[in-house]
């Protein structure tokens, strides 16, 4: 009998569906590119001190890898085991990855280790039928409930067309969705896909889309046919895995919020702030690099090391990181990271 939402404590559940910050999670190696398990239950401390209401484990962040190095169940150990010194328990997501065996594999293992969902990467069905992918995810719904995944096409996803989302949003055990097709006309599709599926009640919607962070968040989206808006109501992103505490109080203040000159300001700021992270200029190349390197510079993680040695800054990026922090310090959070570093890291 595989896990329902339904199962779910109730602080999880409203936790999801009134909204929060999913930091996803990297993964910290030593020089010998080996796990450093104080500073992978570091980095999780941080996020939830830093008020996250969830942590993302085993997804691209994390670096698909771990799988093949026989990493995937240790990692998503160790944040399950710094979720359970929080009072409140945050919604655990583990990513799914690879055809139907393997995901639901990967889905049974989270599960025993207390996971929530599982966020569900669909880049191995490139080529595949509509109506194969939507079996794929029919079956690891039926492990856990299920965390939809839009990733874009420029990094591995898989074009999906509205029919696909009216489809897959009727599946009763998904829970969630993750846009992050970089793409305004496909987050569209994936909204009426859900508006017409009649699942805006149940599944949360959550913004991937780290070039429109802010905008995402406060867009009241008024589709045709929708009794109210729909709106998105927190991030998983990989952007939000580099100054937390600055990412939980952006979404506090976007939340539900009205568009006002000034939140609408944060929009390019955040997104400019992306760009170096997540290397734009160089096709992504340095993305988890670039989360690495500013968690560097905070003490949290000891070198920027990625399994793929050919992982690493593109040419210009550190300088790029240096310059936004400097431009926008308010979007930062070093000193909280220095005020409680020598804790997390005990």
């Amino acid at each position: 009998m595989g896990l329902r939402w339904q199962d779910w404590p109730g602080s999880v559940l409203a936790r999801l569906r009134h909204g929060c910050a999913i930091p996803a999670h990297p993964l910290a190696l030593n020089a010998r590119r080996e796990l450093d398990t104080l500073r992978q239950r570091a980095l999780s401390r941080y996020y939830l001190a830093a008020g996250a209401g969830g942590l993302a484990v085993g997804v691209h962040t994390t670096q698909f890898a771990i799988r093949q190095v026989g990493l995937f169940e240790t990692v998503l150990s160790l944040a399950a085991e710094a979720a359970t010194e929080r009072d409140e328990a945050p919604i655990l997501v583990a990513g799914a990855i690879g055809r139907t065996e393997q995901a639901v594999r990967e889905a049974r293992i989270a599960r025993g280790l207390g996971y929530h969902a599982a966020l569900l990467s669909l880049a191995a069905w490139k080529g595949a039928s509509e109506d194969e992918i939507i079996a794929h995810c029919q079956a690891v719904a039926a492990e856990m409930p299920v965390f939809g995944f839009y990733l874009q096409p420029a990094v591995g996803g898989v074009p999906l067309k509205l029919s696909f989302w009216r489809r897959f949003a009727a599946i009763e055990n998904v829970i969630a969705i993750k846009m992050a097709p970089f793409d305004r006309y496909a987050t569209l599709d994936v909204l009426r896909g859900v508006l017409e599926a009649g699942a805006q009640d149940r599944i949360a919607l959550y913004t991937g889309n780290d070039d429109h962070i802010v905008a995402d968040l406060l867009t009241p989206f008024a589709l045709a046919g929708a009794e109210k808006p729909l709106r998105i109501l927190g991030g998983l992103l990989g952007h939000w895995s580099v100054w937390t505490r600055a990412a939980v109080d952006l979404h506090a203040r976007c939340r539900g919020a009205d568009a006002t000159p000034a939140l609408l300001a944060l929009d390019a700021q955040v997104t400019e702030m992306n760009a170096a992270v997540f290397d734009v200029a160089h096709n992504f190349h340095g993305v988890i690099a670039g989360c690495h390197e500013i968690l560097r510079r905070q003490g949290l993680l000891d070198g920027i090391w990625c399994l793929d040695p050919d992982e690493g800054l593109s040419p210009g990026q550190s300088e790029l990181l240096t310059a936004v922090a400097q431009r926008y310090p308010h979007l930062t959070d070093d000193a909280f990271v220095r005020a409680n570093l020598n804790t997390w890291l005990s």
